[in-house]
């Protein structure tokens, strides 16, 4: 790449076109946040969207929030969580390397942001899904989300199901799902506040004072520039840079080729604008992993890798089991299930049923399966004789499977090639304060500058729950915005 609009520029050399108190680049959820929040503190706030409309990436996700700690729903629910739960949970699962400071904040205002978040219009059903998937078949509000539920954190700390999921709307032909339904109310308050916004409008450069402040931005809408004056602030809220082939060849290069839950908007430009000033990023390695297998398969049977070995339980969060394939196994993995259990796995609700292809391998033994799939001699005979032998015992101590998954593998044996079929995005960005002040190299904020979402370093470090990033963003653009809006 080579892109000298991504230098910051002079204010000097500008002649602004328009101005406000804040400017936020990106509409998605991090960016809708923050300009509510920015206008309810009575800023005069523009908002910068690159597509047609807003939305971005949250609009299309299934729109699972991670929230916690007691929240009304979870209460309506009959569950039982607090703060130093889901705080234990996400500092166990998240990591290594958490932010604890935003882990804790995180947490200690998950209640109010749920509560903040059903004030704003956003509708949760009450009721809870309790199989294993990726989303409730019929738009459940709550679920499991992270493997709370599954060893080894089941084993040390009380688990809650923490997915929040918008209710869906019926449409004419089916219906809308539950990130659009999280998103269509964030962006009629968008407007209802006032906040004026510019579609078709991309951010191109940041532009700084004499005194290394950031004071506007220039975007660029069909070709023609312009320049926008930020009085107080600028929130950068583009997305990460999942689509960003140079960027992904540096920092992740285990997800090139494949993204997923992302969208080609996803270019990282905030984090290339923020390092061209001097901020700190972190992270930048971490990636979410999907596997595309239906969750139900998978708890029923064993996940094997190369070597006929089992690395992973197979009953806990399937972007767990991704990033065990994908980033410890080098993406080779195959479901091994017997013929009782996969005719049980079919007979259940799931939204991933079209993951249920034809299995690649059937055979009447073990020995057999193994011979045709090419695994070393023995080895799948060996993992497999291990497992039932304590299944029968109803027992894994090996991985901690839930008792409720573990039945002995019989005849006949079918397989799963899981090759090559995972996909991510990148949790790495900018590094921000939990005031979503954007940190420079030496660690203090750069003035004027301000980030949320998955152009940040959020709450995930490396592990990941569903509804992480659609939590992480909106509670730290709401910040974002509160701080923006402050400025001076």
């Amino acid at each position: 790449m080579n892109d000298g609009t991504l230098m910051p520029v002079s204010a000097a050399e500008i002649e602004w076109t328009d101005e406000a108190d804040v400017v936020v680049a990106g509409l998605g959820v991090a960016g809708a946040a923050a300009a509510i929040e920015a206008a309810r503190a009575g800023a005069d706030v523009v908002a910068l969207e690159r597509l047609g409309g807003g939305g971005g990436a949250a609009a299309m996700s299934g729109g699972f929030i991670y929230l916690g700690g007691g929240t009304a729903l979870q209460r309506a629910l009959g569950f039982d969580d607090s703060v130093e739960n889901m705080r234990s949970f996400m500092k166990a699962a998240l990591g290594p390397g958490v932010d604890e400071a935003k882990i804790d904040v995180y947490c200690e205002g998950s209640v109010e942001h749920y509560d903040w978040l059903v004030g704003a219009g956003v509708v949760f059903d009450e009721s809870f899904w309790g199989e294993p998937g990726w989303e409730p078949p019929h738009g459940e509000g709550l679920m499991y989300s992270g493997g709370e539920n599954a060893a080894p954190f089941n084993a040390t700390i009380p688990p809650a199901p923490r997915g929040h999921l918008p209710r869906r709307a019926a449409v004419t032909g089916g219906e809308q799902a539950g990130g659009y339904m999280l998103m269509k109310p964030l962006l009629d308050l968008v407007d209802d506040l006032g906040v004026r916004t510019l579609y078709d409008n991309s951010i191109r450069s940041l532009v700084v004072d004499d005194d290394g402040r950031v004071v506007g931005v220039v975007s660029r809408s069909f070709g023609n520039d312009m320049a926008i004056r930020a009085r107080r602030g600028v929130v950068l809220a583009t997305g990460s840079f999942a689509y960003d082939d140079t960027m992904l060849h540096d920092h992740a290069p285990q997800i090139e080729g494949r993204p997923a839950a992302s969208i080609e908007s996803h270019d990282g430009r905030s984090i290339l604008m923020g390092q061209a000033l001097g901020a700190a990023t972190a992270h930048m390695d971490a990636t979410e992993v999907a596997i595309f297998c239906d969750p139900q398969l998978m708890a029923r049977g064993i996940l094997v890798n190369g070597q006929g070995q089992r690395f992973v339980t197979e009953d806990t969060y399937p972007g767990r089991i991704g990033q065990a394939t994908l980033l410890n196994q080098g993406g080779e993995a195959f479901v091994i299930i017997d013929e009782a259990s996969y005719e049980e796995a079919l007979t259940t609700e799931s939204t991933s049923a079209m993951m249920r292809a034809t299995p690649k391998w059937v055979c009447e033994s073990v020995g057999e399966l193994e011979a045709e799939i090419g695994l070393p001699t023995g080895s799948l005979s060996a993992t497999v004789d291990l497992y039932n032998m304590h299944a029968a015992n109803g027992t894994d101590p090996l991985f901690g499977k839930k008792s409720q998954w573990l039945k002995p593998i019989s005849t006949p044996v079918a397989a799963y090639d899981l090759r090559g079929m995972t996909g991510g995005f990148t949790l790495g960005g900018l590094k921000t304060t939990v005031d979503s002040e954007v940190l420079h190299v030496s660690g203090v904020p750069i003035p004027g500058l301000y980030a949320a979402g998955r152009c940040t370093s959020g709450v995930c470090a490396g592990g990941y729950a569903s509804g992480a990033s659609l939590g992480d963003g909106s509670f730290f653009g709401r910040r974002a915005g509160v701080s923006a809006a402050a400025a001076g």
